[in-house]
C-alpha cells in the first residue's frame, strides 16, 4: 500500500505544483485550491509512506519523479522548452529512480 501512496503523493505534488502556474500568485481561487488541496494530500500521504519505507529511499524517489513529470509536462503541454542539458538531467534523474527501486537494499518491494 504504501507504494501505492507515494504514486497518489507524487501525482499529487505534480498537479498542486502544475496550479502554481495558473494561481497567478495566489490570486485565482480555483488553482489556488488545486495547489493548497494536491500539497496537502502529498504531504499526508508522504506521512503514511515514511512509516514504511526509510525517508530518504521514499524522497529521492518523490522527488526525482515529481521533478522529471513537471519537466515532461512542462515541455509538452505548457511549451516550455528544454535544452540538451535539462534532457540529460532529466534522464539522470529518471535513471537515479531505477537505480533506486532495482539495486537498493534499502527499499521493501
Amino acid at each position: 500500500m504504501s507504494w501505492l501512496y507515494l504514486c497518489i503523493a507524487i501525482l499529487a505534488e505534480v498537479a498542486g505544483t502544475i496550479a502554481l502556474k495558473y494561481a497567478e500568485g495566489f490570486t485565482k481561487p480555483l488553482p489556488m485550491l488545486v495547489v493548497v488541496f494536491g500539497y496537502g494530500l502529498a504531504f499526508f500521504l508522504l506521512s503514511k509512506v515514511v512509516q514504511v519505507l526509510p525517508l530518504a529511499i521514499t524522497y529521492a524517489i518523490w522527488s526525482g519523479v515529481g521533478i522529471a513529470l513537471i519537466g515532461i509536462i512542462g515541455w509538452l503541454f505548457i511549451g516550455q522548452a528544454l535544452d540538451g542539458a535539462a534532457l540529460i538531467g532529466i534522464a539522470l534523474i529518471i535513471a537515479g529512480v531505477v537505480v533506486i527501486n532495482f539495486f537498493s537494499t534499502s527499499v521493501a518491494h
